[in-house]
């Protein structure tokens, strides 16, 4: 360090001695130049100093949990970059609920007292309460959720506290805590999905018998009942609520007390904190148990497939809003306006619905990548699993939401409809079906009666009108099986009371398939309307 003053501090680099100074001696301070005193000055408090002056001594900080080994605490800069009490504190009452479990189980086992016990669970719940009446002070230093809640209770009811932590490891404590979460952010999102299939249904009801163009590669195909589109996304929403009730069954397992990786000596009863905290058993492996992270990245991908869904309903009602189609009418309470144009009125919620599909895909794709390259067992990575999935819990639910918001406050403009259903040519499929019908007797296979329909729409084209506006003349002429029955197969109100098949938009098969989807959401139809 002397080295260092005598050459960089003292004579600054941009200076040589022959030109500062004279040829007297060096000893001498007047030999030094004004211009050497005033960079001399300039770099003096760069020096490296040895004492401190106790203004400016660092305040002692809270000796950690795990400290004990430890001489020097960690500096701000890592204390800042490693804490997670800022996310993770939304634990809490999962956290509270699987140390009351503990501890009631570790006095069971005689290893601690039933008097500690008590002193315990008196303590959880006087910081819960503190907690949710917003009295509770989350402290940084304290790093997360488990040592903000130990530490506190260590300062409320002392030793016992610190027995809680026996045969127990932050590894299963954590992972224990963010199951209990998860599970019940499953059930959270499954209510979710089940007010948005409330809200379609009742749509569906409300709109008995409105036939509206059906599409494929975004061009009209066949006419079908509006009812059986919307009942398309309840079905859909369905298996969603499935995935996540699968995805329930099996992150419901308990890793409490496979403590850091390994389990532990002390005769500690697994089964009895599994039961308690409603798991279906304790992990079968204890390094399994702190490393996996199946669950969550299931988790995450059934709300990846709630979330596409939800863009699909996004895209395609944004769409019918538009005055290309007209097809809905959003109210004023779920539209917005424009800045600069007067005129406008967006159906922004579901834009951001279908925007918002793009973060749920992330935080999935976050996680995927998290643990492609991870060794068992736990990895301080891990620490990161948690914020993308508060976010895509936070955003799906919030996308069901707004999403049942908006199905409960559009019309749909049957005027519209019924003006735009005549092009395209809906009832061109119900045509060919009539002719294969008329092929037990004539024979006809179904790739000549397609080819007669397309012949049949090529002249509808040069004659500008539709196809049950073709004379039975015009019809025979492409083929003398046409008789006068087909005109029960023309038009898209008869092409729509053809469909028969099981699942199909007929008008009985819809009908039984409402009637279904009411009882089994408990929709009351007279309230409907």
């Amino acid at each position: 360090m002397e080295s260092l003053r005598s050459s960089s501090l003292q004579t600054p680099f941009f200076f040589s001695q022959s030109t500062v100074l004279s040829n007297k001696s060096v000893s001498n301070p007047r030999t030094i130049s004004p211009l050497m005193h005033r960079a001399k000055s300039r770099f003096e408090p760069l020096r490296c100093t040895t004492s401190h002056s106790s203004e400016t001594e660092a305040k002692p900080k809270e000796t950690k949990l795990w400290g004990g080994r430890f001489e020097d605490s960690v500096t701000d800069i890592v204390e800042k970059f490693t804490e997670s009490i800022s996310f993770d504190k939304q634990l809490y009452k999962h956290d509270i609920m699987g140390s009351k479990a503990h501890a009631s189980m570790l006095a069971e086992q005689g290893l601690i007292s039933f008097s500690d016990r008590d002193s315990i669970l008196k303590g959880l719940d006087e910081i819960e309460r503190r907690i949710e009446a917003g009295e509770f002070v989350w402290r940084t230093d304290r790093e997360d959720v488990h040592m903000n809640i130990e530490a506190a209770l260590t300062d409320l009811v002392g030793e016992p506290a610190k027995k809680l932590h026996t045969a127990r490891s932050r590894n299963d404590q954590v992972l224990t805590d963010f199951r209990l979460w998860c599970r019940d952010a499953i059930d959270r999102i499954i209510s979710s999905i089940r007010h948005l299939q409330v809200a379609l249904v009742k749509l569906a009801l409300n709109n008995e018998g409105l036939i509206i163009p059906g599409y494929t590669h975004l061009q009209r195909a066949q006419p079908v009942l509006l009812q059986h589109l919307l009942l398309a996304y309840v079905e859909q929403l369905d298996r969603d609520a499935g995935r996540l009730l699968d995805c329930r069954a099996r992150l419901n397992f308990c890793p409490l007390g496979a403590c850091a990786l390994a389990g532990t000596g002390l005769p500690i009863d697994r089964f009895m904190t599994s039961e308690a905290l409603g798991f279906t058993a304790p992990m079968r492996n204890s390094i399994d148990a702190v490393s996996d992270r199946d669950f969550v990245l299931e988790f995450l991908s059934a709300n990846s497939i709630i979330a596409v869904h939800l863009s699909r309903i996004g895209e395609e009602w944004v769409l019918w809003a538009s005055e290309e189609f007209g097809f809905i009418t959003p109210s004023d309470s779920v539209s917005t306006g424009s800045s600069i144009m007067p005129q406008k009125k967006n159906p922004d919620p579901m834009e951001l619905v279908r925007g918002k599909s793009a973060r749920v895909i992330g935080d999935l794709v976050t996680l995927l990548t998290l643990c492609k390259g991870l060794p068992l067992a736990y990895n301080r990575d891990l620490q990161e699993d948690k914020e993308p999935t508060f976010d895509s819990v936070k955003t799906i639910t919030g996308m069901l939401e707004v999403s049942a918001e908006f199905a409960q406050n559009i019309t749909f403009n049957d005027k519209r409809i019924q003006k735009a259903l005549p092009a395209g040519y809906l009832d061109a499929t119900t045509l060919a079906d009539y002719l294969v019908k008329k092929a037990r007797y004539f024979g006809i296979p179904f790739r000549t009666s397609h080819d007669i329909v397309g012949r049949s729409v090529a002249l509808c084209v040069s004659k500008n009108c539709q196809l049950q506006d073709l004379s039975l003349e015009d019809m025979r002429n492409l083929s003398p099986v046409f008789d006068n029955d087909v005109y029960e197969f023309l038009g898209v109100e008869n092409a729509v009371k053809k469909f028969s098949s099981y699942g199909s938009t007929g008008f009985a098969c819809v009908a039984d398939q409402l009637y279904d989807w009411a009882a089994k959401l408990e929709i009351n139809k007279s309230t409907c309307h």
